[in-house]
């Protein structure tokens, strides 16, 4: 049994400019809650923002690069002094680079790595101080396929995802006696801009859609005190490598 209630809950978005966080930004604002929209494009963050309340949501717009830990301590600061809690975190940002091993450049390895991987360590951190006091929130995490799989031409982008991977389990396991749920979503491919200027060659038909990202999530939220899913699968139903 689902029930899904989400109503004037306070959600967060990180990544939410454009792609997988902007759907998931649509998805809960049409489910009734109150989004705050994170990303580092403060343009398409805004863009974003507009489309929500426009169509009746209600979203506000903090930008923030979570490669810099200030602006990821400046982010929880402004929705605790606006908001006093948090419910819901979803950390969805990221940022890729793929080129094979022998020849990767090493300050794109630390990029990678300072976004994808310390980025949400930070945001679960400060996630979890937000929700502790509450004894209730939902935080879940955006890894990838590549968080049990590899590919070629990704091994520092599977290393951020296997790592994440890893922390929530942990996270999940720490988090219980808190009363709070931690998951993480393992998408395939999915059909946005980054995948397309990174993976030009791939078929797109092949990929799923950022819409079936959303829909994993309000699906987590639906589920009752009850129910916990550590980690959520997502791919195309059809034969694929992705």
């Amino acid at each position: 049994m689902t029930n899904l209630d989400i109503k004037n809950k306070t959600a967060l978005v990180t990544g939410a400019s454009r792609g997988i966080g902007k759907s998931i930004s649509v998805a809960l604002a049409e489910s009734g809650a109150r989004v705050i929209l994170s990303a580092r494009d403060t343009r398409r963050l805004e863009t974003v923002r507009k489309e929500i309340n426009d169509k009746g949501g209600n979203a506000v717009a903090i930008p923030a690069d979570l490669s810099e830990e200030a602006d990821i301590v400046s982010l929880f600061e402004a929705i605790k002094k606006q908001y006093e809690r948090l419910d819901i975190a979803v950390h969805n940002a990221g940022v890729g680079y793929f080129e094979d091993l022998a020849d990767f450049p090493m300050d794109k390895f630390d990029e990678i790595f300072r976004v994808n991987m310390r980025g949400t360590f930070l945001c679960c951190k400060h996630a979890m101080k937000l929700m502790i006091p509450a004894r209730a929130g939902y935080i879940i995490n955006v890894s990838s396929m590549q968080g049990i799989k590899g590919y070629p031409k990704q091994s520092a982008y599977a290393a951020t995802k296997h790592g994440i991977m890893g922390m929530t389990k942990s996270l999940s396991a720490e988090a219980q006696k808190h009363n709070i749920r931690v998951s993480v979503i393992l998408p395939g491919a999915v059909d946005t801009e980054l995948i397309a200027d990174a993976r030009p060659e791939l078929d797109r038909s092949l990929l799923i859609h950022p819409e079936d990202i959303s829909k994993a999530v309000l699906f987590l939220l639906s589920l009752s005190g009850r129910a916990m899913v550590d980690m959520l699968v997502i791919r195309r139903s059809t034969a694929s490598p992705f």
